[in-house]
């Protein structure tokens, strides 16, 4: 099995994963901190739960990325990807009785997105400069 399709794997159970983690019905969570560093649990939660994304995908689709603005077009792919990702989310959570929706938490994930998708655009560039 090569490194893409561990990859490939890997995103499709975090995909899995960040949906039970929006939709799920938790009865019983511990009690945390409500914030860190004036920070609400919840935004850092949302923000660590969709910065893998970007990193993932890049791994498992990195070889169609061989100029630089196949780069650009990949990283701007991927951010819309997540976006529609966090939206839906979002937009689903708004349907169910035990969550709610909150733009702020859609803002966490832009973010998450956003710093990742930048990181994967630092990656793939330096990877065509040390194939060159």
């Amino acid at each position: 099995m090569t490194r893409r399709w561990i990859f490939r794997i890997l995103l499709v159970l975090y995909l899995c994963a960040v949906a039970w983690l929006c939709f799920g019905h938790f009865s019983s969570i511990p009690n945390v901190k409500m914030s860190y560093w004036g920070i609400p649990t919840d935004k850092i939660v949302h923000f660590l739960m969709f910065f893998p994304f970007p990193l993932l995908a890049f791994g498992g689709f990195d070889k169609y990325t061989t100029k630089p603005w196949h780069s650009f077009l990949f990283v701007a792919v991927l951010f819309g990807i997540g976006c529609l990702l966090a939206g839906a989310t979002e937009i689903g959570q708004g349907f169910t009785q035990y969550r709610s929706r909150d733009p702020k938490d859609f803002q966490a994930d832009g973010l998450a997105l956003a710093i990742s998708c930048l990181i994967v655009l630092i990656i793939d560039l330096a990877k065509q400069r040390i194939k060159k």
